[in-house]
């Protein structure tokens, strides 16, 4: 390797790195990010056939994205569909680029997880403050990047979306392993994971995203069921989260001091009257506020629930081109355009990974995408069954991949590209060995 192609593989490694981190600042960086370096790996790919052989994911995601393109070709928006199906290869290309290229090294892998838990506490410290920047009758105030959430209740911590609680379950792990690198005294790292783990759990829990404080605790539980070396820690760490939890319910004015005026499973379907116990006045001491319906109201009124509005329409749409689908990112212009279709209120994607695939790609190019998770499964499981982070990898792809949640889309720039990194940084962990680089 000459210097000019060092220079690449270094600004390649940077950039691909970074990207848990520019993830906070919103979709385009990420992506201009991660074209640029796809564009490179590309020639990199063609000029040097080792990459082809070096693994059989290689192989299959570049028929996966293939087949994609070629079941686009029959859709109810031919360009729109297409032209989403040909950018997805950037996407696509991640888990290679970082598994077969970037991350062969152990100092490579160390610098990425480091990265990571930065950013993991980067969201945990803002979404704090954000947090505890409330008023009763105004919500959740500005975080110190003054940005707002757009819903009473919700927490947006440094991110343009509501999503602190979903990227900190999504990453909280991978941070984990971080520290291992940073605090070698034993003692000391039990106390600072164990700080660690009850922070990001906490801002889940704060975040008020449901889903994210499910899928969170799933790891956790994986996490006492399988790390074997360090399953107190995470044992302790969820009891002092659920200490937390309680206290924060009891006693901050965000959980009190309201009263339901009405209550449905419907989005906002929760209007209340919130009160502020401080106020002096006889007049604007209360506001009437719509937010997010409890969790136990949607589950026992499914039926009723926008989820449920969302999963039958993807069914019914399933059923109507069942075999190669309706076309990838379609499923806004089939609700919006398709008389059979109309709604009062349409949705950009169905909200589940495996719907998504079904109703957009059909039978074809949902079976391929099972069969992909399967080999990614597969290569963590079975590449080296000793190794020392299978259980870790294994943990974060289980939390990506729940079928039973609500989920963004993998077809648009911000969610595929933080999906497909943990896939790709799930298969890296398998490059790493107990020996120096």
């Amino acid at each position: 390797m000459n210097i000019d192609h060092k220079y690449i593989f270094y600004s390649s490694f940077i950039v691909i790195s970074l990207i848990p981190l520019t993830l906070i600042t919103g979709p385009a960086i990420p992506d201009i990010s991660l074209t640029i370096v796809s564009i490179i790996f590309v020639i990199t790919l063609v000029r040097n056939k080792y990459y082809f052989a070096s693994s059989k994911l290689v192989f299959f995601s570049i028929f996966f994205w293939f087949t994609l393109v070629l079941l686009n070709l029959i859709s109810l928006n031919f360009y729109k569909s297409l032209g989403e199906s040909l950018i997805f290869l950037r996407i696509i290309l991640l888990p290679i680029i970082m598994y077969v290229w970037l991350y062969k090294k152990n100092n490579f892998i160390k610098f990425v997880l480091i990265i990571i838990l930065i950013s993991n506490l980067i969201v945990i410290f803002d979404t704090l403050y954000q947090f505890n920047n409330y008023h009763p009758l105004n919500g959740f105030g500005v975080d110190i990047f003054n940005r707002r959430a757009e819903i009473y209740g919700r927490l947006s911590g440094p991110f343009l979306d509501m999503v602190p609680g979903s990227y900190i379950s999504k990453f909280f792990i991978f941070g984990f392993i971080g520290l291992t690198y940073l605090i070698k005294h034993r003692l000391l790292f039990n106390f600072s994971a164990i700080f660690y783990l009850s922070l990001c759990g906490y801002i889940t829990f704060i975040s008020g995203e449901k889903m994210a404080m499910a899928t969170f605790f799933l790891g956790m539980v994986l996490g006492i069921i399988l790390l074997k070396y360090n399953r107190k820690i995470f044992f302790i760490s969820s009891i002092f989260i659920v200490i937390l939890c309680s206290l924060t319910l009891k006693y901050h004015d965000h959980y009190q001091n309201y009263k339901i005026i009405e209550s449905n499973p419907g989005h906002l379907g929760l209007i209340i009257e919130k009160y502020d116990s401080n106020c002096e006045n006889s007049i604007n001491c209360s506001k009437i506020i719509k937010t997010q319906p409890k969790f136990i109201s949607i589950l026992s009124n499914f039926k009723e629930t926008a989820y449920y509005e969302v999963y039958s329409l993807s069914l019914s749409m399933i059923k109507y081109q069942p075999i190669t689908g309706i076309g990838m990112n379609n499923f806004n212009y089939a609700c919006e355009n398709i008389d059979i279709f109309k709604q009062e209120r349409c949705w950009s994607h169905p909200h589940n990974f495996y719907l998504q695939w079904l109703t957009e790609n059909g039978l074809i190019g949902f079976s391929i995408f099972i069969i992909y998770i399967i080999l990614i499964f597969y290569t963590v499981l079975f590449s080296n069954s000793t190794h020392v982070y299978k259980n870790y990898s294994f943990i974060a792809l289980s939390i990506i991949f729940w079928p039973i949640m609500s989920t963004g889309s993998l077809f648009k720039n911000w969610h595929g590209i933080e999906t497909f990194f943990i896939i790709g940084l799930s298969l890296s962990l398998m490059n790493y060995y107990k020996i120096k680089d």
